[in-house]
């Protein structure tokens, strides 16, 4: 029998898909990547699949996930099989020069963005933004990973030739110019099947490392979420929340054969919006979605229940 396959490398954030999809009964098979192989003489067995690797996986010991999944998903999209969240949006999840791109293609302000390899070339492009704040941040990220805020180039070479200068996995670190907003807050909006399902309002206060699921908190204590003592407001879904770029967004999704991920944006003090993040491995905040009553994960499920379907339809049509 055909079921739901379930590509990853981090078993805390496939525990609440796993429950919902026991919840409706939908058949699904855990497909753990940390490490594995391929026969490539073989057939991918029937069923829908579903990728959910992180570009953060290195932080978890899992340096080599992205690439065996991205072997993976070539195999069994040359075979035909149905992938959500296809190489594609692998490829866009461990390079955010990508998603700037792509974003941009389709009308969408991205702030200032260059991408550097090697140290001295880093200090050499920063002058770039010399007199204005800036953000170093990784290429290949999740988490917030090599976020630092600077105020001069002098600050960022101190940092640079410091001990404590971190070194992005794909060797590309970025540098972009600093979004001020008059209020500490950045804005995620939510998709599942390529359409918008609901925004959330996520307190940034406490620093750049904004991933909203549960689970961060076991292996990241600089994350926010689930931390009820920290501030239970911290995430919060907006209601009825609607913007032109919601448009845009399901464009770019459309365009890259994403059809579930999480989009940020930010607003400076002129209103102006810039997205920055395009999370293909999207995960939600249980406090938040409580109070509002909305359930991203059990969205998906249902998602991944309604393409099994249809996939199972299609076999004996």
């Amino acid at each position: 029998m055909s079921k739901v396959y379930v590509i990853h490398e981090n078993e805390e954030w496939t525990e609440h898909l796993f429950k919902r999809l026991e919840e409706l009964e939908i058949p699904y098979e855990d497909w753990l990547l940390e490490q594995g192989a391929i026969d490539l003489t073989e057939e991918p067995p029937e069923g829908i699949f579903y990728n959910r690797m992180s570009a953060s996986s290195h932080t978890r010991g899992n340096r080599y996930s992205p690439e065996l999944a991205s072997a993976v998903i070539g195999w069994l999209e040359a075979h035909g099989r149905t992938v959500i969240n296809g190489s594609r949006a692998l490829q866009l999840e461990v390079s955010k020069v990508l998603q700037y791109l792509e974003l941009e293609k389709y009308g969408v302000r991205t702030p200032k963005t260059i991408a550097a390899v090697g140290k001295e070339e880093l200090i050499r492009k920063a002058e770039a933004f010399e007199g204005q704040k800036f953000i170093t941040k990784h290429n290949r990220a999740g988490k917030g990973l090599g976020v630092q805020l600077f105020q001069s180039v002098d600050a960022l070479k101190e940092y640079v030739k410091g001990e404590d200068f971190e070194e992005p996995v794909d060797g590309i670190t970025l540098i972009q110019e600093y979004i001020e907003s008059p209020e500490s807050f950045i804005t995620r909006c939510e998709f599942v099947g390529g359409r918008f399902l609901y925004a959330v309002r996520v307190d940034t206060s406490d620093g750049f490392e904004l991933c909203p699921a549960d689970a961060c908190t076991i292996d990241d204590l600089f994350c926010p979420a689930g931390d009820e003592s920290a501030s239970p407001t911290k995430f919060q879904i907006q209601k009825g929340f609607d913007h032109p770029v919601l448009q845009q967004y399901e464009q770019v999704l459309s365009a890259n054969n994403i059809q579930i991920a999480g989009i940020e944006f930010i607003k400076d003090k002129n209103g102006t919006l810039y997205t920055y993040d395009i999370n293909t491995n999207t995960n939600y905040n249980s406090d938040a979605e409580a109070v509002a009553e909305q359930y991203g994960m059990l969205e998906v499920a249902k998602y991944l229940g309604k393409k099994l379907n249809q996939a199972r339809q299609k076999a004996y049509a």
